[in-house]
């Protein structure tokens, strides 16, 4: 995220507010009883994608590790910018009016504040964390509160309660081997899999039991269902236009600011395919359903509140749409363009990987004779230990595992944390490596206990 801020910051923020534009600007045109407000209101909810879906895809097709890293940092970060244009959109259909000084003003703070609050919370829970007599179940608790409670406490000093998550998340990640034991890293890992997978089929739940309703009331107010759909079929091809024009005129731009850092291709024709495929990957999700379910049925003074049916079916058809639609086929259009296949370089990957390894396994070896010199010398234990490091055995017999070298053990565990921390500070070595590492320590931790 930061190597690619500036690509990640402008599809969060200038992308998002260019879809909202566009489909307010199309919806009030073409469907009757819309004004730009309420365009604005419905675009501000179907233009973030939805970062679970991404990941989703990037997890079945390769891609490379720069264009992951920008479309998951920009679904994490353009949740927040939509959020605030569903609200001042909101803000104008209640009130007629809008005023953009105080939206300015408002925007700025909830950014800024958003960011500063999820930060300060942040580093508040660390010390919890690290103070706290807790152990695993307890840190998984916790871990399950924390976001919430950050939402909870931006939104009350109205800031961004989605940035407030997202930076408190980022900070709390970064200094997770500071603070969370190998076993809390270990269980946390399958407890959030799992309640993230629970989370996704509630809300697709959700849809299916609030379809019939909408569409009760799309009939109600003289909407025929096909009518509908075709303003759902209309608002999806503006969100995958506006994206793809965002793609290219990204690429323009860098190209011609920055042309040091344009994207490497093998040909011109490459190169102009990539921000086509770019653009294919804006499958929507939860954020746009939490949204346009968050519209209140009415306004204080008991007017019911104008085109919410409408909204909220054209939203699911968006979700159902770009998810089946561009979810499915984002696949083979990716392998038959071969835009990125031809960037990706396995062996080098795997270079890489086994490099790290390496890398370790000679920190590791320096580290005990830097250190332990006088005990590795005719000590049967410390050369069983080096063994072990060298070649990654599992011992049928652990009654050569003493105290002390146990503790010697541990204390080498984590000098390579410490490590693999610092490498990843290198750009150029890919997260997921280091993350693989980190866990194989934490499992080597966990067996040392138990012997």
């Amino acid at each position: 995220m930061k190597k690619w801020w500036r690509i990640i910051g402008s599809f969060a923020f200038l992308v998002v507010f260019f879809t909202a534009l566009s489909v307010a600007l199309v919806t009030n045109y073409l469907i009757p009883g819309f004004t730009i407000a309420l365009g604005f209101l419905l675009g501000g909810i179907v233009s973030p994608p939805d970062a679970v879906s991404t990941g989703a895809i990037t997890k079945f097709v390769k891609i490379p590790k720069s264009t992951s890293a920008i479309l998951e940092g920009e679904s994490l970060l353009n949740d927040a910018s939509s959020l605030i244009i569903f609200r001042f959109a909101l803000v104008a259909v209640g009130t007629g009016q809008f005023i953009w000084q105080d939206a300015a003003l408002s925007f700025l703070w909830m950014v800024i504040g958003g960011a500063g609050i999820g930060l300060l919370l942040g580093w508040i829970f660390v010390q919890a964390h690290r103070y706290l007599p807790t152990d695993a179940p307890s840190d998984i608790a916790l871990m399950l509160i924390e976001p919430y409670l950050m939402y909870w406490i931006a939104e009350e000093l109205h800031s961004s309660g989605v940035l407030a998550v997202v930076s408190g998340g980022l900070f709390m990640s970064a200094r997770r081997l500071l603070f969370l034991s190998s076993t809390s890293r270990i269980r946390a890992f399958s407890v959030w899999e799992s309640f993230i997978f629970i989370l996704n089929g509630m809300v697709f739940l959700i849809i299916g039991l609030e379809l019939p309703e909408i569409t009760d009331g799309l009939k109600s107010k003289g909407i025929p269902l096909n009518t509908a759909i075709g303003y759902g079929l209309l608002v999806t091809g503006v969100l995958i236009a506006a994206r793809i024009i965002s793609s290219y005129a990204a690429l323009i731009a860098t190209l011609i600011f920055r042309p040091s850092v344009a994207p490497a291709a093998s040909s011109r024709r490459m190169r102009f395919t990539m921000p086509l495929l770019l653009g294919w990957t804006g499958m929507r999700g939860v954020v746009s359903l939490a949204a346009a379910l968050a519209i209140p049925l009415a306004f204080d003074h008991g007017t019911a509140f104008p085109q919410r049916d409408l909204i909220l079916f054209i939203t699911f058809e968006v979700i159902l749409l770009t998810l089946l639609v561009q979810g499915l086929t984002l696949p083979y259009f990716i392998k038959r363009a071969g835009a990125f296949g031809e960037r990706i370089n396995r062996e080098n990957e795997e270079m890489v990987r086994q490099k790290v390894k390496q890398d370790l396994k000679v920190h590791s070896y320096q580290f005990l004779k830097d250190k332990y010199d006088n005990e590795l010398n005719g000590n049967a234990a410390m050369e069983k230990l080096l063994k072990h490091l060298e070649e990654k055995s599992k011992a049928t017999d652990d009654s050569w595992m003493n105290e002390k070298t146990k503790s010697i053990f541990m204390e080498l565990l984590e000098s390579q944390r410490r490590f693999l921390s610092e490498l990843n500070k290198d750009v150029s070595v890919s997260e997921d490596v280091i993350r693989q590492q980190l866990y194989q320590i934490d499992l080597e931790e966990e067996r040392l206990r138990v012997i």
